[in-house]
């Protein structure tokens, strides 16, 4: 009687095992799925994080004297952009890692400047171009510190003005410069969806 129950109990056992390494190896093909996506050179892992409640908290405190979105972006690139540039052979780190570390290359700073844009929810978008990341974010035409952003060139993806944020150029502004060709743009990407942008048509132009 012990025989058999210490069986059915060993059979019970080795189930449960399965189970759990099933939905382990699930869960890992989940994450997977959600942080790669191929590009034209490769793969490309993002680290960005999404509802993390200290970032959250960082970009609240970051912009809590701001009335406007342009003057929360440039506020949020500020404080990316003081974060010393130094490149990261690992793997990409986590935002808050960067924070911790308090350096970063392109992946790491524009991992941690597009998340505490998404947690603002404004609309922002990462491009890859060939050894390089940056952030381009969607504005009404206004002003902050009196550069007027109607003044400014931007990325047209399909007829939407978008300005680029470059995390890695200490002290930059809104609307910095595209120092490449457009047929450089390997990807534009939506990060916490994982997903490419649909654009059948992108401009740099005022």
């Amino acid at each position: 009687m012990n025989t058999k129950l210490s069986a059915q109990l060993s059979k019970l056992l080795v189930g449960g095992l399965v189970l759990y390494f099933i939905y382990i190896f699930i869960t890992a093909l989940s994450i997977v799925d959600r942080r790669h996506i191929g590009t034209k050179n490769g793969t490309y892992i993002n680290s960005t994080t999404d509802n993390n409640p200290y970032i959250a908290q960082l970009a609240d405190r970051l912009t809590s004297n701001c009335k406007s979105d342009t003057c929360r972006v440039q506020y949020i690139l500020d404080y990316v952009t003081t974060i010393p540039y130094k490149i990261n052979h690992i793997n990409a780190n986590s935002p808050q890692e960067t924070i911790q570390k308090n350096f970063g290359d392109c992946d790491d700073k524009s991992n941690l400047l597009i998340s505490l844009l998404h947690e603002l929810n404004i609309e922002s978008y990462f491009v890859l171009v060939p050894k390089h990341i940056f952030v381009i974010v969607a504005l009404d035409d206004g002003s902050f510190n009196n550069n007027f952003l109607g003044d400014i060139k931007g990325l047209y993806l399909n007829g939407k003005k978008f300005y680029i944020l470059e995390s890695t150029a200490k002290g930059s502004s809104i609307g910095f410069p595209f120092r490449y060709k457009i047929s450089d743009i390997e990807m534009i990407m939506e990060p916490f969806e994982n997903r490419e942008v649909e654009v059948n048509r992108v401009e740099w132009r005022l």
